[in-house]
């Protein structure tokens, strides 16, 4: 199989050498974590080769990369990846199985996926294709392509990825591995969504709910739940989303996926006016120490809830924890981060500071290409000192709490007893 995932084969790991290029100096944490991932994927590289022949330069070059990476800063997760994919190869080359140096790898890319370093990600995906070869069994084999697969679909490259969910359905239905096959399945659903076909999305992931149910597999039931909450959102439809989000949440066996739909569920509680419910689980996803973009999302939301309420110490203390964040926040969270924070300087009458931090959100927004967010954000700068309503135009839809469902109300009060249970 011939991964999409190389975009430059003359060059390996070029995504790394860009990472230093690109920071403001060689002795930056950025830049240093870059040129590590560099040599421990380089090291990897060379598993590729003929123990006779890799022999005395393994060696060499592991002994450089171990030393490389005990030298980076110990409280970076990226560290600890880099030092454990360093490790693995060299038992890798010791025992001389390459399927020891794997797990290192998915993981690491698994990490860079989270950190939104996609290119970076496919890199060492393709690497753990690349050198692991026949050894990459097919629990890794599925593995890989589905994580691609996903990798792919938040370039918002979504033919290269419906390849990839379509290679890893047929792998997975000839071991019998059901769950990778309605993964497989719920990764296509999240395509037609991405192309903006919101309706078959709906019905492929309605479909999957009932044929997944018999089985009895929770997390699976839990990812089609929390995704078709997504989806129906996106289609106008944030009260009866609600409901599918706390199913998800009730589902979800881990608290890393518990938290990823607490999440959405506190931005959607947002979306239909009750900001009490809004806090209470965007709260208890900081709580839980949320990964990146999870937390990073909680805090904004949690400073415009301050703002909305014109809670000037809330929606202070929160902007600083954002602040704090701001240097781990891909662009696109950034944007909303200065946006947020913009309108909120608006409802508290500071007029010239909201300027400031809409004009920067804009020029980020249209530096990385995200134009229906930079339409947003100039029509707002636009009335932004004639007229007051169009400073909430972008969250018209939490200043009006609306009557709520019987659906909606049941989730607030479960919401309002785990609250309660946490405290």
């Amino acid at each position: 199989m011939r991964y999409a995932v190389a975009r430059q084969p003359d060059l390996l790991h070029a995504a790394f050498l860009r990472r230093l290029a690109g920071a403001p100096s060689p002795d930056a944490v950025e830049a240093r974590l870059g040129q590590g991932a560099f040599l421990a994927l380089r090291l990897v590289d060379l598993l590729e080769y003929e123990q006779s022949v890799r022999a005395d330069a393994f060696h060499y070059q592991h002994a450089a990369a171990e030393r490389f990476c005990q030298e980076l800063p110990g409280d970076r997760t990226e560290t600890a990846h880099l030092v454990d994919v360093t490790r693995s190869a060299a038992a890798a080359c010791q025992e001389q199985e390459v399927r020891l140096v794997l797990p290192a790898l998915l993981a690491y890319a698994h990490h860079l996926e989270d950190e939104l370093r996609l290119e970076e990600a496919l890199d060492v995906l393709d690497t753990v294709v690349r050198v692991g070869g026949t050894q990459v069994g097919p629990a890794d084999a599925i593995a890989v392509r589905l994580r691609t697969a996903r990798v792919l679909r938040k370039c918002s490259e979504f033919d290269a990825a419906d390849r990839y969910y379509e290679d890893a359905a047929a792998l997975a239905a000839e071991v019998g591995d059901r769950r990778s096959e309605f993964v497989s399945r719920l990764g296509r659903a999240h395509t037609l969504r991405g192309r903006g076909n919101l309706y078959e999305a709906e019905l492929r992931l309605r479909e999957i709910l009932t044929q997944c149910e018999p089985l009895g597999d929770q997390r699976v039931q839990a990812w089609a739940e929390q995704d078709l909450g997504i989806v129906l959102d996106a289609r106008g439809q944030p009260a009866e989303a609600i409901v599918h989000l706390w199913r998800a949440f009730g589902l979800n066996p881990d608290d890393v996926s518990q938290t990823r739909a607490l999440g959405d569920l506190g931005i959607m509680l947002l979306k239909v006016g009750d900001v009490d419910s809004a806090e209470r689980a965007l709260t208890e996803v900081v709580r839980r120490e949320a990964p990146g973009e999870v937390l990073h999302n909680a805090l904004i939301e949690l400073m415009n809830c301050a703002s909305y309420r014109r809670d000037r110490v809330g929606f202070e203390r929160w902007r600083e924890r954002c602040e704090v964040e701001r240097r781990s926040m891909p662009p696109h969270i950034v944007v909303d981060f200065y946006l947020k924070a913009g309108i909120g300087r608006a409802r508290f009458g500071q007029t010239e500071r909201a300027e400031a931090l809409l004009a920067s959100a804009f020029a980020m927004a249209e530096q990385v290409g995200l134009h229906e967010f930079a339409f947003r954000i100039e029509r707002i700068r636009n009335g932004l000192r004639d007229c007051q309503e169009e400073v909430t135009a972008v969250s018209q839809s939490v200043a009006e709490a609306v009557p709520q469902s019987e659906a909606v109300r049941e989730v607030s009060a479960s919401l309002a007893r785990l609250d309660a249970w946490t405290s």
